[in-house]
């Protein structure tokens, strides 16, 4: 009987390290640099699935010829996995799908839809994440096309 209790205080111990994964602190906030530049916004959904966000200026566009500052919107849902990476710190790879909007105020602006891919690492005892992602993307406006976004960055968690 001390045998199936000692595994039942394991298992539960297992089972509250998984719960422990995901971020305890449900909103972050914070910055990216890279296409775009801006400010980044994570809000956890499920110990495994979260929304992000995010809202900054893009200064490439590859159906324009100029260089011109463009506001750029994006939003995500992501799946993290955080079996993918063995460490002792915590790491997670993640990906997902989501949507992109660009303007730079006299156009019409670009829609796309934005596959993504990247890594996350929770630095123990701090609540934050740095990460680091790329999002490839389908451009549905002006004109159908392919274009590549990409950021590392750093949230804080509230």
């Amino acid at each position: 009987m001390k045998k199936f209790y000692l595994l039942l205080i394991a298992f539960a111990l297992l089972l509250s390290a998984q719960q422990a994964t995901a971020q305890a602190k449900k909103f972050g906030l914070g910055v990216m640099v890279g296409e775009p530049t801006g400010i980044s916004a994570k809000l956890w959904t499920a110990n495994n699935n979260a929304l992000a966000f995010g809202l900054g200026w893009s200064t490439y566009h590859p159906r324009y010829d100029d260089s011109g500052t463009r506001v750029h919107f994006h939003m995500d849902y992501l799946w993290h996995s955080f079996d993918a990476v063995r460490s002792e710190e915590q790491f997670a790879f993640h990906y997902g799908i989501g949507g992109r909007f660009k303007d730079r105020g006299g156009d019409n602006g670009s829609l796309a839809v934005r596959g993504i891919v990247g890594l996350n690492w929770f630095p123990k005892d701090a609540p934050l994440d740095i990460f680091f992602e790329i999002a490839p993307s389908l451009e549905l406006t002006p004109s159908t096309g392919f274009a590549v976004d990409g950021a590392i960055g750093a949230r804080f968690y509230f």
